[in-house]
This record gives structure tokens, C-alpha cells and sequence, in this order.
């Protein structure tokens, strides 16, 4: 059921006059929200959307019945939301609107704010790799190992010291470029990955888990995240377990020591940047200071160059 739409000023002239803020809790200005509408529909030409504007159109834009149709509801519905005076819309009456009046994405997120409901996340095409990011993965590549993954953590780019350690993901086929999916049903993946201690194991385990449900969430249950969560749940029941304990945060990590048989001991402490502009995030392995782990790695980009292909056999530790 819908539910009334409220706003942290004063009652204003237009507004239902039943309406009242509920006491110590953030509402949303449905003055705005309205104002918001009015613009956004004003500013639309109706030969843009397929609209006959005829010779006797009074008003700018489009009319409120035209936008309501566009939008799959009621013209008193979308006039009473107009004239601050309706219910609280819901997600797909606002999905309906964001469409509707062509929001560009940081409109259709002001629109969900304005309505009091976190916007949901922007897709993005299969084969995209933020640009920020991709630039930064280029201008290390000779010296630190790095990729970049989307909120999933499905694999979309390395540098090449990146795959001489651990192997080319990107090329690989559904779940099997994804670190969380590797984490909890590979047994060689566990052993490339190991940790120091039982109880740091289960952490990586858990942050994995917490990360996917932050996520899954954004993404608003959309049907990749919600496949990855269920296959996970069939395939391993340590993260069957985990999920059920409902733990939310962003994915972080800590320093790891990789052993590689041309190179030997690396020690590089795990940075994880995330994009402004997209889902996607670059996590870095930088060497240690103080340690040889630098020139270790200069080493091994002299040995594989840029195009070497990737040589199995690292061992990570933590």
C-alpha cells in the first residue's frame, strides 16, 4: 500500500492537510518532488516522444495526461503527486516516471532522493571498463599487479603482473571470472589464496559475503546478482552459512605475501579504489616498504614482458 508523502517543512498551500512528519525521522519534500515533475515534463518537446502536439497545445511540454500515459498510471495519480498532494510512490511507479519524462542518470537519482528511496543502480553494458580506472591499471603496470572488477567481483581487466601471479580471468566463461564464486568452491583457489590462520580465512570469507549483500541490494535484486547469490548458496554451504548471518559492509583486505617460483617472496599490502562514475573498482597489490618485494617484481616484468602469457604456480598468503 502506498504510503503518505511527507516533507521536514511546514504544511504549505496545496499539500494534503491531513500530512504530518513523523517525529525524529528524515521525510522527503514532496513540495519539490512535485516542483521536480512539473519541470522535468515542461522541458520535454512532444515530437521528441512521439507526441502529436497539434495547434491548440496551451501548455509547455507535455500535458500531465501524456506524461501519465508514458508512464503506465492514472492521470489523477500522476497530477496528485505533481500538485504535492499524493501517496508515496513506490519503486516501479518511480522507474515508471524516471522513463517517462527521459531523466538523464543524475536526474533519475534525484528523483528516487527526493522521493525518500536510495536510487537504484545504473547497469552497465557487459563489456565496459571504467576509463579512471583502466587509465590507473595502464600507468602501474610495471611495477604493481592489479585489476579491475565490477560490485560482483567479476574480473574485467588485469595488467600483466597481474596475470603472470594468479592467472587470466577475463576471458573465462560465467561464474568462473568471479573471486567470490572461486573463494568458496575452489579448493585450488583457497590454496593460491592462502591465509595465515584459520580465523583470517573465514574474515575474507565473510567480507566476500558482506560485500555481495551490499550489492545485491543496490543493484535491487537484479537478476545477475540474484543468480550468483543462489548458485553460491547450492554450491557451498560455508556460504550458505555466512549469507544467513545477514553481515553487510564493502569489501576490504589486507596485506598478502605471494610466493612466486621465478621471484620468490612478495610482500604487498591490497588497496582497493572505487570508481565515482561506475560500480566497478581497482584493487591494487603494492609492494611493501622496506621489503625487496619492488625489486622482485621489476624482475619478474623484465621476465614475462608485456604480452608474456600467465605462469601458474604463485602461492598467496596472508
Amino acid at each position: 500500500m502506498e504510503q503518505p508523502l511527507g516533507t521536514a517543512q511546514a504544511r504549505t498551500a496545496g499539500a494534503d492537510p491531513e500530512w504530518r512528519p513523523a517525529p525524529g525521522t528524515q521525510t522527503t519534500d514532496r513540495i519539490q518532488f512535485g516542483d521536480f515533475l512539473r519541470r522535468r515534463r515542461e522541458a520535454l518537446r512532444p515530437e521528441d516522444m512521439g507526441v502529436d502536439p497539434g495547434t491548440r497545445r496551451r501548455t509547455p511540454g507535455l500535458r500531465r495526461d501524456e506524461v501519465a500515459a508514458l508512464a503506465h498510471m492514472s492521470t489523477a495519480y500522476y497530477e496528485s503527486l505533481e500538485q504535492a498532494r499524493g501517496p508515496q510512490p513506490s519503486a516501479s511507479m518511480l522507474a515508471g516516471l524516471a522513463t517517462a519524462l527521459r531523466l538523464t542518470p543524475d536526474e533519475r537519482s534525484h528523483l528516487y532522493l527526493l522521493a525518500g528511496q536510495a536510487p537504484p543502480a545504473s547497469a552497465e553494458p557487459p563489456d565496459y571498463i571504467d576509463p579512471g580506472l583502466s587509465y590507473t591499471l595502464d600507468a602501474i603496470a610495471a611495477t604493481t599487479p592489479a585489476f579491475i572488477s565490477d560490485d560482483l567481483s567479476n574480473v574485467v581487466a588485469q595488467n600483466p603482473l597481474n596475470v603472470a601471479l594468479f592467472g587470466s580471468f577475463v576471458d573465462r566463461p560465467g561464474h568462473e571470472r568471479n573471486l567470490t564464486w572461486h573463494w568458496f568452491t575452489s579448493a585450488h583457489w583457497r590454496s593460491v589464496l592462502r591465509s595465515a590462520s584459520p580465523q583470517e580465512e573465514e574474515a575474507t570469507g565473510l567480507s566476500y559475503v558482506a560485500d555481495l549483500r551490499v550489492n545485491l541490494a543496490q543493484r535491487g535484486h537484479d537478476p545477475a546478482a540474484a543468480t550468483l547469490v543462489c548458485d553460491l548458496r547450492d554450491a557451498s554451504a560455508e556460504f550458505a552459512g555466512m549469507w544467513e548471518q545477514h553481515r553487510v559492509s564493502t569489501l576490504h583486505c589486507s596485506t598478502k605475501i605471494v610466493v612466486d617460483p621465478r621471484v620468490g617472496r612478495l610482500d604487498l599490502d591490497c588497496l582497493i579504489l572505487a570508481s565515482p562514475l561506475s560500480r566497478q573498482r581497482l584493487l591494487i597489490l603494492q609492494p611493501v616498504p622496506g621489503t625487496e618485494s619492488a625489486d622482485r617484481l621489476g624482475r619478474l616484468q623484465l621476465l614475462i614482458g608485456d604480452r608474456s602469457p600467465a605462469v601458474p604456480g604463485a602461492r598467496l598468503t596472508r
